[in-house]
């Protein structure tokens, strides 16, 4: 059984109505939030929240989910880092990271996680394995292709902060 990862499997179940309600205690998109306040959020699940105006209550499989990251390692993501390319065609835009993991057995990609009018923000996370591997870190090359129409100012957002690539 996959171990659940905040990012991945816990901060979506959170709707953004759910976030809206809690904004005046904490936020339920912030990992750190989220963890010192995971026994409460808990119980709270497994009683009364969200209240049946709110959305209604968590299904089962979502609050057994979260009961497993929260009595687990509480996995997240990481930011990576690479460098960076940017490439237009006549037929595509083509983002692309290339790097080394900093350890075997990681895994990563480019996640689109912001789109406005003039602008599209990647993510490069980083998965590291469940348990360590050994051996040496690969290189990996993660790509995003969109249409060549598509004019709109490009960043990506690593371990070393927001780099604008386009």
């Amino acid at each position: 059984m996959r171990t659940p990862v905040f990012e991945l499997h816990i901060q979506p179940m959170f709707r953004a109505t759910d976030r809206e309600h809690m904004a005046f205690a904490f936020d339920l998109w912030d990992y750190d939030a989220v963890v010192s306040q995971a026994d409460d959020i808990l119980a709270r699940l497994e009683s009364d929240m969200p209240p049946v105006a709110g959305g209604g209550p968590w299904p089962d499989e979502w609050v057994e989910l979260f009961r497993r990251w929260k009595d687990g390692d509480r996995k997240r993501l990481e930011l990576g880092t690479a460098d960076y390319a940017f490439t237009r065609t006549a037929t595509a835009v083509t983002v692309t990271a290339t790097g080394t993991f900093p350890a075997a057995g990681y895994k990563g990609w480019l996640q689109l996680t912001d789109v406005s009018e003039t602008a599209k923000t990647y993510v490069l996370y980083f998965e590291p394995p469940d348990t360590p591997v050994i051996g040496t870190p690969e290189t990996f090359t993660a790509k995003e292709r969109y249409r060549p129409a598509d004019t709109r100012s490009v960043f990506v957002r690593d371990a070393a902060g927001v780099q604008q690539l386009h």
